[in-house]
């Protein structure tokens, strides 16, 4: 296997997949399928990571459209997503220096089947149901775990939230969106989000709906700049060491 995946074992069937500290993906094996939880960046055979562990059928579930989620894909024959986010995994996609990888390769990105709010994947004795959570992006793909109460949340609610990207929503239109499906905290026990080394307990998702209503109503007085490869925005404090990017007024 491929040393830039670090594997770390959560309970007895969920595996964290650390791509080499960039992103995070997950394994969840059930009694009759295994579900692989975004992919990363695609540099590593994900796949051949998942099968150091189960023989199992695998599904691959993208928690939204971002590059260095999606990448991976190349080494499965399908994937899932939310359809909010098509257009925006095509376009990450279509970046020449990936398409270039895949063709020096002979890899290429393999089809999207869409995973809608409500959806549910039966692993056998463990079940995967989609929550829509649009803010990060228009479509992030939140997974309850729920028989083991957990919360996969890709990059929709983790710890250095970007909302500073043409995609995302306004942090008041991203807070009321969260605060819809804040009656998870009452179904999970804790969060694995897409850049996570470990869990954290389900009250982020309280701490994060609070930062985004200060910055909703202009408490943002003494937020320091966020720089960024895309230019530069703002960054607001809601709990210890983490923080909401973005964009400047």
């Amino acid at each position: 296997m491929d040393e830039r995946i670090r594997l770390t074992q959560i309970n007895p069937h969920v595996w964290l997949m650390d791509d080499a500290g960039e992103s995070t993906g997950y394994l969840v094996i059930g009694q009759e399928k295994a579900a692989v939880i975004d992919t990363m960046n695609g540099w590593a055979n994900v796949k051949e990571a998942a099968r150091e562990l189960t023989p199992l059928p695998l599904v691959v579930i993208n928690t939204h459209g971002h590059c260095d989620h999606i990448y991976g894909n190349v080494y499965f024959d399908e994937a899932y997503l939310h359809p909010a986010d098509l257009p925006l995994a095509q376009h990450h996609a279509s970046f020449p220096e990936f398409v270039e990888l895949c063709r020096i390769h002979h890899l290429k990105m393999p089809p999207f089947k869409p995973f809608n709010d409500g959806d549910v994947l039966d692993l056998g004795g463990l079940h995967l149901r989609g929550i829509h959570l649009p803010g990060h992006t228009p479509g992030g793909l939140l997974l309850l775990l729920e028989e083991d109460r957990i919360l996969f949340t890709g990059d929709a609610i983790n710890r250095h939230l970007w909302l500073q990207l043409e995609e995302s929503l306004p942090a008041a239109e991203a807070a009321d969106a969260l605060e819809k499906v804040l009656y998870l905290t009452g179904e999970a026990d804790f969060i694995l989000h897409g850049h996570a080394k470990g869990t954290d307990p389900i009250g982020l998702m309280n701490d994060l709906l609070r930062g985004l209503r200060e910055i909703q109503h202009g408490q943002t007085q003494d937020d320091p700049p966020y720089h960024w490869f895309g230019g530069e925005g703002r960054q607001h404090p809601f709990a210890r060491d983490s923080v909401i990017c973005y964009p400047r007024a």
